[in-house]
């Protein structure tokens, strides 16, 4: 009777065994998803920037800069549309004051409207010009082409310029985007003793210099 109550015990506990293992291997087990680094490519987000302003910033996330970029030109823009016109207004201007042709006279919207034409005006008054004054005019309009021909072009120079700057951005934030700045490197610099030439004692600077993995 105690034999069968032994094989009675040794059968349950197998079947609970079995139990288990069948449940164990139905159990999934679920993990959560690898979520990777975003790393950019520094040849992508060059090539994005050079094809078109402001798409290698969008490209390595940097959203904050792309107002910057493009205030950036369209300050520059404007500067150089405004220094054009300008050019183009007082260059008209100085090639009607100095000719001989008595309809062109463009040069009346740059010389103030109070000061009288027959004063400074050698081809309409030939008369009762006064010779300083028509030089003084004349040198100034050429004054004032040559001041908005300068600004025109070093806008147009600064459009360039700034399109360079910001491929040039894109390529260096793609380049350190995940550079380690941690205190893993550690430059020391301490003062030290050092032997001359000659026997003499002098000071010098140690610099030691320990990188933690």
């Amino acid at each position: 009777m105690k034999t069968f109550h032994k094989i009675l015990i040794i059968l349950i506990l197998q079947l609970l065994c079995v139990q288990q293992n069948i449940f164990a291997q139905d159990t999934l087990v679920v993990t959560e998803p690898v979520k990777h680094k975003f790393k950019p490519e520094t040849l992508k987000a060059t090539m994005m920037a050079v094809s078109f302003p402001g798409l290698g910033q969008i490209y390595n996330r940097k959203y904050w800069k792309i107002p910057v970029v493009y205030i950036g030109f369209g300050a520059l823009i404007y500067s150089a549309g405004f220094n054009g016109k300008n050019y183009n207004l007082y260059m008209k201007a100085y090639q009607d004051f100095t000719d001989n042709i008595k309809v062109t006279n463009s040069y009346l919207k740059v010389i103030p409207s109070s000061v009288q034409q027959s004063t400074y005006d050698a081809v309409v008054y030939p008369n009762s010009y006064i010779p300083s004054n028509y030089s003084y005019y004349k040198d100034a309009m050429l004054q004032m082409v040559d001041y908005y021909k300068r600004y025109r072009d070093l806008s147009y120079i600064g459009i360039a310029g700034w399109y360079l700057f910001s491929v040039l951005d894109a390529n260096v934030d793609a380049s350190l985007y995940n550079y380690d700045i941690s205190n893993n490197l550690n430059i020391t610099l301490a003062p030290v003793q050092m032997t001359l030439p000659g026997g003499f004692i002098g000071a010098g600077l140690s610099v030691d210099l320990k990188v933690n993995f």
